[in-house]
């Protein structure tokens, strides 16, 4: 699966936050719903333009983004 097939930013839409595609969904809602401990039904119900697929790519896309990023944590 390529996340770049779901997910897009434009600054028209939530101030520019990567959103899925032809939605105003933001990624970063949906990966706070699966940290808290949401399945993908119950965020396909709360939103029911998503789908499994598009979830899918959000957890990609913020996989990809930490692979590239270094965060300091405290010991």
């Amino acid at each position: 699966m390529n996340w770049r097939d779901y997910i897009a930013t434009d600054p028209d839409v939530c101030h520019g936050k990567a959103c899925i595609k032809g939605t105003r969904v933001m990624v970063s809602v949906i990966l706070d719903n699966l940290a808290a401990g949401l399945s993908f039904e119950e965020i396909l119900h709360s939103y029911p333009a998503l789908t499994r697929e598009a979830i899918a790519a959000a957890i990609a896309y913020a996989a990809e983004l930490a692979s590239e990023r270094v965060v300091p944590l405290p010991a």
